[in-house]
Order: C-alpha cells, then sequence, then structure tokens
C-alpha cells in the first residue's frame, strides 16, 4: 500500500463506512449504532437519531437491562441485535454503553448501565459475546471518563490516577477482558488534559498493553483530535469520513521524520484484520425472526422493571378490579431516549390497550403540562376506581443526547397530576418512565410504585403482566435514588463549568450515600418481588492464590415463583486509606419456586480487595514507603455482605486477609475524604490529582480549532453570525417551530453543531479545505487572511 492510502484508509469513507480499496482487496464495511437496537441508516445520515432509519427491535434501554442484573439476558440481547445487524449488512454496532452514572443529570445515564463499575462490566461483557459469537463486532463506549453531555466536545475530565482505575476505567476492563470487542470507542473530552483520541497511555499503555485488546480504536463522531498524535496513540480509525482531516499533515510527518511510518503500520494492520474478517462473516439473504425478538424484548423489560413500593401488597391486581389509568403516557408511552440511539421499533404496544381499565384520563399533555380541567377530569375517573395506575415520569424534552438535565424534579404537571389522584383515590399506583433518579416528594401518598425505566417496545406488555401477576417483578436499581439532587455530593459541580473536576473520588452514588450516612429515597440494589427469600448459611472460605470462596443459601419463602439477586459487599473495616462504606464485588440471579432453596456460590480475587496507589499516594505515604504504581491488597479485616440490596444485608461474616501494610498519604489527614463532612476541598483535590487545574481558555487572536462557535460568538462578529445562522438553519430542519416533538433534536443538534470544536464541525460536515481555518483566521481578527482561505488562495 502507499503511504496515502493507508493514511485514508484510517479514515471512513463516509459516515458510517470504511473505505474499501478494491485494488487491494479490502470491502467496505458498515457499523450503526447499536445499544439496545439497531439504527441502520440507509438515507440521510446523522449522529444524533433525527433521521429515519431502518426497522429494528427496540430492547430496553440500559437503565432498565441494566436493572435486570441478568448476564444471560443481556448475552441473548447481544445475539439477538447481532442478528438483524447480519440481516441488514451492518458489520459493527456501536455498542454497549459503561460510562459510569456519576451524577443523576446526565442526560445520556438511560443508555449506560450502572454507578457501579463492576455491575456495569460484567452486564457489558455478555452483551459483547453475545454479539461476537454471532459473527458481528461491537464497540465498547465511550472510552473514558465521559459522564457528562454538557460541553461533552471540549471538555477536560481532571480525575486522579486512583479513582480512574477504580471507578471510571474498570467497567471497561471487564468488559474488555471478558467481553473481547473487537473495537473500541473513545470519548470526545479530555482526560487530565489529554484528548482520548490523542492519550498513548489510555489507549495503548493500558488498554492494549494491560488489558490486552487486539481490536481496533475508534473515534466518537468527529472526536479525532490531532491526527498525528492519534496514530502514535494507536487511536485507528477517525469517523465520520469524507472531510480528509489532516490527513496531508500525517503524510508531511512521516516524510519529515516526525513521524515513523511503521506507527501508521501498526494501525493499518488492526484495520485490515478487522475488515477483513467482518466482510468474510456477512451472510447474503439472511434475516431475522421479528416475533422472537418482540418476545425477547418482552422478557427483558419484565426482569429489569423495578417494584419500588407495594404497600398493603396492592399489586398484584386481581382480574376483576376496576382500573382507572391516568396520564398521557399511558396512551404514548415512553419507551427510549432521544440521540443516536434511536430506534425504528419493529412493532408497539401501548399501555392503554393492553391494561385492562374501565376508565381514562388524559392528565396532562405531552410536554408533561396540566390544567384545572385535566386535573378534575383526573380526580373523576380516579374516585370511580377500585385502584388508579398514574403513568408519569420525564418527557423526551428532559433527557437526550447531547444536554443534561437542570434539575432532578420530574415535570411540574406529572407531580400535580400524581397527587390529584392520590387525593382522590388512596389506592394510587405510579408507574415512572424515565431513563435516570427523580425525585419523588409524592410517594408517601401512593401505595405502589413501578418503575419501568425506559422499557422498549414491548415495555407496555411487560407492565401489564408485572401489575396483574403474570411476571413476579424481579429488577434490582442499578443506581441510587437520592431524596433531593441537592443529596448528590457532585450536585455543586456537575457541569457548572467547562470542565469537569471528578473532586469526589471514589465516593460515587452508593459509595459516598452509605459512606456518609445520608438518606436515600430508594438504595443501589433494591427492589421488591411478590415473594419473600431467606439467606442462611454463609461460609467464607479461603482458597489458593488469596482468593476466597463464599457460599450461602437462599430460599423463597413466599407461595409464588421468583428470581432474586444475591448481591455481595466488601467492606474494608479501619482502613488506612480511606474507602467507601462497601463495594459490589459479585452477584447472581437466581430463580426459586415455592420453597426451593439453593445454594449461591462466588468467587472473591485479590481485585475484590485492592485499591490502586498512584503516584500521588506515594509519594505522600506517612511511612514513606516506596512503591510501584499500581494495584495493592491493604492487610487486614474485612466485613463479606450478602444482601438483597446496598443497604439490606441479610448475612456478614469478617475475614483477615494478608496484603501490605499501607499508611494514608499526607494530604488526607481531616480531609473531606476521610471525614465526609462539608465538600471537598480544592487544595486537597489538588494534592490527590498532583498537580494545580487551571481552567484554559482561548481569547479572540488566540482561538483554534479547539473552541467552539458557541464559545467564539461573544467575542467575534464572524462567529455570532455562524451562530445564529445555525441555529436558524437546525431550526428550520426540524419544523420551523420548537415543539415537544422537535424541542430535543433541536437542543442535540444546536450542541452538536455550535457546541462542539470547529475541527469536530470539519470532519462531520464532510467538507474538504480551507473554509473551517479561514472562518478560524477570521474569528481571531485576520479577516483578510481568512477569507484568502475561504476562496483557497491561501493555505
Amino acid at each position: 500500500m502507499t503511504l496515502e492510502d493507508k493514511i485514508a484508509l484510517c479514515s471512513g469513507k463516509d459516515f458510517w463506512h470504511t473505505k474499501d480499496m478494491p485494488q487491494y482487496g479490502l470491502p467496505s464495511i458498515m457499523m450503526s449504532d447499536g445499544p439496545h437496537g439497531l439504527r441502520k441508516q440507509e438515507a440521510e445520515a446523522d449522529m444524533l437519531g433525527v433521521n429515519a432509519s431502518v426497522p429494528a427491535t427496540c430492547f430496553p434501554t440500559a437503565v432498565t437491562t441494566g436493572s435486570s442484573w441478568n448476564v444471560a439476558l443481556m448475552h441473548k440481547i447481544g445475539q439477538a441485535i447481532a442478528e438483524e445487524a447480519i440481516a441488514y449488512q451492518v458489520s459493527i454496532v456501536l455498542g454497549p454503553g459503561v460510562n459510569i452514572k456519576r451524577n443523576p443529570l446526565c442526560g445520556r445515564n438511560f443508555e449506560y448501565i450502572s454507578e457501579d463499575p463492576y455491575l456495569a462490566g460484567k452486564m457489558a461483557a455478555d452483551f459483547i459475546r453475545g454479539a461476537e459469537e454471532k459473527g458481528v463486532a461491537t464497540s465498547l463506549k465511550h472510552f473514558a471518563g465521559n459522564s457528562q453531555e454538557t460541553k461533552r466536545f471540549t471538555s477536560d475530565s481532571v480525575i486522579d490516577e486512583r479513582t480512574l482505575r477504580e471507578i471510571y476505567l474498570t467497567a471497561f476492563e471487564i468488559a474488555v477482558k471478558e467481553g473481547r470487542p473487537k473495537t473500541v470507542m473513545c470519548a470526545y473530552n479530555k482526560l487530565n488534559g489529554i484528548h482520548c483520541s490523542d492519550h498513548k497511555k489510555l489507549l495503548t499503555d493500558v488498554l492494549r498493553d494491560e488489558w490486552g485488546h487486539q481490536g481496533i480504536v475508534v473515534t466518537d463522531w468527529g472526536a479525532m483530535n490531532d491526527r498525528i498524535e492519534g496514530f502514535k496513540a494507536g487511536c485507528d480509525l477517525s469517523m465520520p469520513g469524507g472531510s480528509d482531516y489532516m490527513e496531508a499533515d500525517v503524510a508531511n510527518a512521516v516524510r519529515s521524520g516526525a513521524l515513523e511510518e511503521a506507527v501508521i503500520d501498526e494501525n493499518v494492520d488492526r484495520m485490515i484484520d478487522l475488515i477483513l474478517q467482518s466482510a468474510a462473516r456477512l451472510q447474503k439473504d439472511a434475516a431475522f425472526d421479528q416475533k422472537a425478538h418482540h418476545e425477547l424484548a418482552k422478557a427483558a423489560a419484565g426482569e429489569g422493571i423495578v417494584l419500588l413500593k407495594n404497600k398493603d401488597n396492592i399489586l398484584p391486581l386481581q382480574e376483576g378490579t376496576k382500573v382507572a389509568l391516568v396520564g398521557k403516557m399511558a396512551e404514548k408511552i415512553r419507551y427510549q431516549g432521544a440521540g443516536s440511539s434511536h430506534i425504528n421499533p419493529t412493532k408497539l404496544t401501548q399501555p392503554k390497550n393492553v391494561i385492562s381499565h374501565t376508565a381514562f384520563a388524559v392528565g396532562c399533555d405531552e410536554r408533561g403540562n396540566t390544567s384545572e380541567e385535566m386535573l378534575k377530569e383526573a380526580e373523576h375517573v380516579a374516585h370511580t376506581a377500585d385502584v388508579a395506575i398514574v403513568f408519569a415520569g420525564l418527557t423526551e424534552v428532559y433527557e437526550s443526547e447531547g444536554f443534561d438535565r437542570k434539575d432532578m424534579k420530574m415535570p411540574e404537571g406529572h407531580v400535580r397530576m400524581i397527587e390529584a389522584v392520590a387525593s382522590a383515590n388512596p389506592n394510587t399506583i405510579v408507574v415512572l418512565m424515565c431513563g435516570s433518579a427523580v425525585e419523588c416528594p409524592w410517594a408517601d401518598n401512593v401505595k405502589g410504585i413501578l418503575y419501568a425505566g425506559l422499557s422498549g417496545q414491548a415495555g407496555a406488555e411487560a407492565i401489564a403482566d408485572i401489575l396483574y401477576g403474570k411476571i413476579n417483578p424481579s429488577g434490582k436499581l442499578a443506581e441510587s435514588w437520592p431524596m433531593r439532587y441537592e443529596d448528590c455530593i457532585s450536585a455543586k459541580e456537575y457541569a457548572n463549568q467547562r470542565d469537569a473536576l471528578y473532586k469526589e473520588s471514589v465516593y460515587v452514588g452508593y459509595r459516598y450515600y452509605e459512606s456518609a450516612e445520608v438518606k436515600v429515597r430508594f438504595p443501589f440494589g433494591y427492589g421488591l418481588s411478590y415473594t419473600t427469600f431467606s439467606y442462611d448459611h454463609l461460609q467464607v472460605q479461603p482458597l489458593a492464590d488469596g482468593m476466597y470462596q463464599v457460599i450461602c443459601d437462599v430460599t423463597n419463602t413466599g407461595n409464588i415463583a421468583g428470581k432474586e439477586v444475591v448481591q455481595t459487599y466488601v467492606a474494608a473495616v479501619n482502613s488506612e486509606i480511606f474507602r467507601p462504606a462497601k463495594e459490589l464485588k459479585a452477584f447472581a440471579k437466581i430463580d426459586l419456586e415455592p420453597g426451593q432453596t439453593k445454594q449461591v456460590a462466588f468467587v472473591l480475587n485479590e481485585r475484590s480487595f485492592a485499591i490502586y496507589l498512584g503516584k500521588t499516594y506515594m509519594d505522600a505515604m506517612d511511612a514513606g514507603q516506596v512503591l510501584a504504581e499500581g494495584w495493592y491488597v491493604p492487610k487486614g479485616r474485612y466485613n463479606i455482605m450478602i444482601g438483597s440490596s446496598s443497604q439490606k444485608i441479610e448475612l456478614m461474616q469478617t475475614i483477615s486477609v494478608d496484603g501490605m501494610e499501607l499508611k494514608s498519604p499526607k494530604w488526607q489527614k481531616d480531609s473531606w475524604y476521610e471525614t465526609l463532612v462539608g465538600e471537598p476541598q480544592q487544595t486537597t483535590f489538588e494534592k490527590m490529582i498532583g498537580y494545580s487545574y487551571t481552567c484554559k481558555q482561548h481569547h479572540k487572536g488566540e482561538f483554534t480549532m479547539e473552541d467552539t462557535v458557541e464559545e467564539m460568538k461573544n467575542e467575534s462578529f464572524v462567529m455570532k453570525l455562524m451562530y445564529n445562522a445555525s441555529a436558524m438553519v437546525i431550526k428550520k430542519g426540524v419544523g420551523g417551530k420548537i415543539t415537544e416533538d422537535n424541542e430535543a433534536d433541536y437542543r442535540m443538534m444546536l450542541s452538536s453543531s455550535v457546541g462542539s470544536p470547529l475541527r469536530s464541525m470539519m470532519i462531520s460536515s464532510d467538507m474538504k479545505g480551507g473554509l473551517f481555518y479561514g472562518l478560524l483566521d477570521m474569528a481571531n481578527g485576520h479577516v483578510f487572511r481568512g477569507l484568502g482561505k475561504l476562496i483557497g488562495i491561501v493555505k
């Protein structure tokens, strides 16, 4: 291959395809979004789910499948999505997503599995195995430290090495080592000052050398920063294609000796392997069983829906119960999120059509607004029924790729609707449809709460079967639900500035709430059943190589069959170095008939007890220990806990574990990390990360291709014009008027254009030449030079 062809192969052909090079026997292969279903676009392509895609099964999103805690189920979903990919001649499915749910407001939380890295990694690994054993590649995303949508294109995720390893990389590590995905997708953001696409330590030292990843690294769409540094880092494929972004610069760097051609060869070798393997596995005239996949989607929803409250055993309902349905979502279900994972379902069922009812009231409109007239009608139908079921949650405009939520509240109209119905009928049940935790000030006023999450195209059928007892609910929350947003430790920091400062360290989700003894509405791992379970006979037995076997008996003590998620937590007793109160280290979902007992066994290894110590810990050890950066098991006592949730521990045994005598770093003493009183201090955080943090922002005269139109418009008339023109074009493109049906699309498209760096706009717009470089010069005040680049007379 010529140098130019090798460089070109490492950029896409268009929005969804790799380049075909018949002169070398290399065909083009296609990739499509697919965390919870295939989104293949055959006409106009986009990365935001705006344009139409082919019919495919819309499985529940990760917020719901994650709550199933069922790895075998994830395996089947991976297989089914792969079968649909093969039928549509798609070689790579872009998913799953394992970014940590650091904060409830992340607009993309519905696409991510959990706040816990162990649970997220295990579930993702089985999804990957299921898809790849069918011959379809997956793309584990978004690597790494991408836990917010606000300024996702430009923010720097500032994370200390210990937190990065223990929380934000662990899910990826498990999924890579156990799932073996053919591709990993690098994120838009910087990680400690270096763009993920340029990050050699992340993409080569950790991902390949430590974890053994043998596939390619592909950028998120438009995420490539410096193509020369990207080659050096091991970022193989820049997507989308069409702009030839920095290809000439790479060739010049090779010719000048600044970049070794052998580095490019390594990237090209991986690309050729992927293309030839993927093309060979495609099957012509393949088809998939739509009915069977719909039933699988229903089963997945049935296992992921969580029963949060069941006072007086109001559920399951008895046949013949007079039921009133209330809420717009009962006739127009919210079953998936907005953005790049938006699926065109093969079939869609509405709750109103599958739940027996004697009366219905709309209660609110699609935006979540209500009126006195709507509320009176809702009260009336509720009063005439034995039971009232209210469908509520978050409308699409509240959560989406591209933007974060403003708060944790539900629409005011939904809250008023629930309160009105509950006042009219004491037997009120709320079915919640949302992709993340919401504040529930009305929870004490209703008897039942069923969290459907975003339950996919068959969600309504699963909800109906749970309400009437045909399915015994077995979902458990994969994230904590705080009482109010202010209780979240990252609330003040989250998305309030250009960069993301992870000051809370390892105290994410239940790790914080339980360590700081902050009351939550619903804890991590929590979920009710229509039956009951008992736990007995805990045994913790040492094995070889620092491993332990944990065994217990679980019995179904009720009168119907049910499934229980058995959770194993480990807690260090009196640790010198700060650690969470407990951490999930194993789990299993078991099926039990009435009266049946099963023995459940887990194996804990050294990583179950280990912490990661980076340089800032080593340099500040009180004992003056000189150690290499890495994983260490602190010597001491550990509580091994078996529970049905993080807060309901059924069995516990304390063991002594051999390891190293580790002392705390000097900066830990009396800090927030040790006391959890108040808020994390900036000075201690900087000692933990190892440098003084400064937010780097550019001004007129120093703008670069890294800056956004949105940021530059306040100092540049040209960029102000471009911003207004972009907003006008996007508004026209969604219909000319912002409505409930298109507001999420509008906000996504606006943030993904004028909110992305000029280099991303150039890559994603499929434009070659000097347009964006000319605009940049003009923004910096060099008007004539910029005009010269625009018309091509200046390079």
